[in-house]
């Protein structure tokens, strides 16, 4: 990965190659590019975990991904494809600005960057939780360090090129280990499908073991995010061409559900039944998120534990990679950028260290928070409370408030988190994040009647 790195370093030559990769890319490599960034740690680690207490329901979570990649792919593209067109832009905060203004430009830019630190984190505590699981001799300290700094170095030289690229090996390194290896090895280490049913619940066997409320709220933490990942709008612009982005979503989208989305709750099903044998132990309370790395550690072949390590980690690396690269892209292109005029090489220089810091910083979140899936859904949820609604009136409706977008943004995300920081109960369960989304949905809705009455529009 490293190589990688320094390959496409020596290539590139402007903040477009770095960021965009030269808008140049297949929709083969955007695709795999795509699903691998999005399971991550969240499905290596995450929906092990999710697995390992619901069982093949637990799949569920990712179907709404597919949803989302496909929603968005029909609708959104073609209409933010247009924008890339007309004009030079880099990033979702560049669309916001196209359609609102520099304010709420900032805004976005601000809560994408956070958002997507927070994300960077939750892959870096994934990887130290893969790895304190199976590799005796290091602390959880300095795998953390040593996880960051490894991902944060070759994605600092290459830019997005190298990480689409890295993206594409990876993602094969992880399907090859598990449908040959993990699975098949796994299942034969429990002892078979005899043995599955009678070590756990019936209910776990089945995918009707999820509440309506879950399923809601992973529809309106996940759905959303393809409309407001800065993630997926690199891509988008980083595509040769309209087509090629819409067919990488269409690819992403089944990638990720079945196909991922399954194998990922298997493993944490068969890790649960190695839990229940007794082939593997937990220290005091039980973690689900650690099922999978025990069952790697101990039930498994020296050899396929060895593979299907490097399978997680590369998966871990190529969401935490993409990430990374979204927080320097926000930093870079959207504040530094747009107060200071730079060089095309002092910029991309300016990009390659800014990405090297904003690691470290992610590294250091990292030991605040050891939950995998909830800092990744915190994250979700945080970004999509502010930018979903005024993004979808902002591709919807041919006039526009210029305030309208900052306050229910600021109202959107500071609901959310809110919510989740004094923890405060909602009626039925319901995610902080739809309270979040209805703020900002109201606040826009006053605000544009207001602006439609004294005719403020930008």
């Amino acid at each position: 990965m490293v190589g990688v790195g320094l390959f496409f370093y020596k290539k590139n030559n402007s903040v477009d190659d770095y960021f965009l990769g030269g808008r140049k890319m297949s929709a083969w490599h955007i695709g795999l590019s795509v699903v691998a960034t999005d399971v991550g740690g969240g499905f290596s680690i995450g929906l092990g975990g999710l697995g390992f207490v619901m069982g093949l329901s637990g799949s569920w979570m990712l179907f709404t991904g597919l949803l989302g990649a496909w929603i968005s792919g029909v609708w959104l593209i073609p209409r933010i494809y247009k924008i890339s067109a007309l004009r030079s832009v880099f990033s979702l905060p560049d669309v916001f600005r196209y359609y609102y203004g520099i304010p709420a430009a900032l805004i976005a830019a601000i809560i994408s960057f956070v958002g997507y630190m927070g994300f960077t984190a939750s892959q870096i505590v994934a990887g130290a939780k893969l790895a304190s699981a199976t590799f005796e001799g290091f602390d959880y300290t300095t795998l953390l360090w040593i996880m960051g700094l490894f991902t944060v170095f070759y994605t600092a030289l290459g830019g997005l090129k190298a990480v689409i690229y890295t993206d594409t090996i990876q993602w094969m390194i992880l399907m090859f280990g598990l449908i040959f290896l993990g699975i098949p090895f796994a299942y034969v280490a429990v002892g078979g499908w005899d043995s599955i049913q009678q070590a756990i619940p019936n209910e776990m066997l089945s995918f009707g073991n999820v509440g309506f409320v879950e399923l809601i709220n992973w529809f309106i933490t996940i759905v959303p995010i393809w409309f407001v990942g800065m993630t997926l709008y690199q891509r988008i612009f980083a595509s040769r061409n309209e087509m090629e982005a819409k067919k990488a979503w269409f690819l992403a989208g089944i990638l990720e559900w079945p196909l991922m989305a399954f194998m990922g709750v298997v493993l944490g099903v068969l890790s649960r039944v190695a839990f229940e044998q007794g082939l593997i132990g937990f220290n005091g309370n039980i973690d689900a998120e650690m099922g999978l790395p025990l069952l790697l550690k101990e039930v498994l072949p020296a050899g396929v534990t060895g593979i299907l390590l490097a399978a997680y980690f590369s998966a871990i690396m190529s969401t935490a990679d993409s990430c990374l690269m979204a927080a320097s892209g926000n930093v870079v292109t959207d504040f530094l950028g747009k107060i200071f005029r730079f060089e095309p090489i002092q910029k991309l220089r300016l990009s390659q260290w800014s990405t090297l810091i904003l690691g470290v910083g992610a590294v250091y979140i990292a030991f605040k928070q050891k939950d995998v899936l909830e800092l990744m859904l915190l994250s979700y949820a945080f970004m999509v409370s502010g930018l979903f609604v005024p993004m979808i009136m902002g591709v919807m409706l041919k006039k526009r408030s210029t305030w309208a977008a900052p306050l229910s943004m600021l109202s959107g995300g500071l609901t959310t988190v809110f919510l989740e920081v004094k923890e405060i109960p909602i009626y039925f369960d319901i995610n902080a994040n739809a309270m979040g989304i209805m703020a900002s949905l109201v606040v826009y809705g006053l605000i544009h009647q207001l602006s439609e009455k004294t005719n403020a529009y930008f």
